[in-house]
């Protein structure tokens, strides 16, 4: 292996293992230290790649933005899935991601002191691939609205999820259905609007 392959693998090697910390400990597992004694690299091989912490936990976060815009661009390109199917599948790729890595899901909407909007650009991305899923649903003039609705939903289900709220005594619901509610509500308020606009013209 060349140089600069042998260095691009030490950093995934890094990033993995950093990820692995974040999802058993927290924030408060992750060191340089603990994140190059699991790679299997020197002591001071992380130091390379990474100055401090937190630009490893930007690259760990940015990385799975990458990795969350690839599923949902695999969802938008199926051509099995209707749009609705697509759009409950979107929804579902949050929720899912925040169920089996908390740590990481949390890590991804946070805003690192040193960089505060890398979250912002790398997600971009996974946000436009987004708004093309619910534009094929609501039509791209209510695109951008009912994205920010959507998401900021999928957000909050994730968190009542977590807390244990949902399957509590008070909502006796699941994500699955919350999911299904949000969907079917969009596009019968994106329908009954577009029929609305057609009956003015």
């Amino acid at each position: 292996m060349i140089r600069a392959e042998t260095a691009a693998a030490t950093r995934q090697a890094l990033l993995e293992a950093a990820a692995e910390l974040l999802d058993q400990g927290g924030l408060e597992a992750v060191t340089l230290r603990a994140v190059g004694a699991r790679a299997g690299v020197t002591r001071g091989a992380p130091y390379r790649h990474f100055p401090d912490k937190e630009h490893l936990m930007i690259a760990v976060g940015s990385h799975a933005w990458d990795e969350l815009g690839q599923r949902i661009g695999a969802i938008h390109r199926d051509p099995s899935l209707t749009p609705a199917a697509k759009l409950r599948a979107l929804l579902a790729a949050f929720i899912n991601l925040a169920r089996r890595q908390p740590h990481l899901y949390r890590l991804m909407f946070s805003s690192p002191a040193s960089d505060p909007t890398a979250f912002a650009r790398a997600a971009q991305p996974t946000q436009d691939e987004s708004l093309q899923v619910v534009a094929a649903v609501t039509g791209e003039h209510h695109a951008r609205r009912y994205a920010a609705l959507l998401l900021a939903s999928a957000d909050g289900i994730a968190g009542m999820e977590l807390t244990g709220q949902l399957e509590g005594d008070k909502w006796h619901t699941t994500a699955e259905e919350l999911i299904d509610t949000l969907v079917t509500m969009v596009a019968a308020q994106t329908r009954g609007s577009a029929t609305e606009a057609a009956g003015s013209s």
